[in-house]
């Protein structure tokens, strides 16, 4: 099996389907930390996403022992839906996801002065490969694909 087989096979069983195969060859011909990069990806929206589809759960916990439980009480004696908070919680998460995948790319964001922006540290994530040693590459730019990679039957 060739390199370009084993990852568009990858990326399939992580559900790039239709698009698996132009992941793979980016990966391939760019040297680009594809897998990573949609593997972190999907990670996020599964995150978000769980927010809409486990909202039944989730306004009950914090109906019971929650920091919002009030804010919950109220919306709910307001006429909102579970499923009306789950889809108001899921924009929030969205909204956050890509503000955090945005500060990883461009850490300034103009709250300072510039010449105090240009001293302070920046971050960046790192591919590891499945032993867990570092393989050199960066996953950049998360925030660019992350719209793209939305889940179609994200909202109920």
């Amino acid at each position: 099996m060739s390199e370009l087989d084993r990852l568009t096979a990858l990326f399939r069983a992580l559900g790039a389907d239709d698009d698996a195969s132009d992941w793979a060859e980016s990966e391939v011909e760019e040297g680009l930390p594809q897998l990573a990069r949609y593997r972190l990806l999907r990670a996020v929206w599964q995150d978000v996403d769980a927010w809409a589809a486990e909202a039944p759960r989730w306004v009950a916990a914090y109906r019971t022992d929650g920091v919002a439980a009030g804010a919950v009480d109220r919306a709910l004696a307001a006429g909102l839906t579970p499923e009306d908070l789950g889809e108001l919680a899921r924009e929030v998460a969205r909204e956050t996801a890509f503000g955090v995948l945005h500060a990883l790319a461009d850490p300034a964001d103009g709250s300072l002065p510039a010449a105090t922006e240009r001293q302070l540290p920046g971050w960046r994530l790192a591919e590891l490969a499945p032993d867990g040693e570092p393989t050199g590459r960066h996953l950049d730019a998360l925030h660019e694909d992350f719209a793209g990679l939305e889940p179609q039957t994200a909202t109920p």
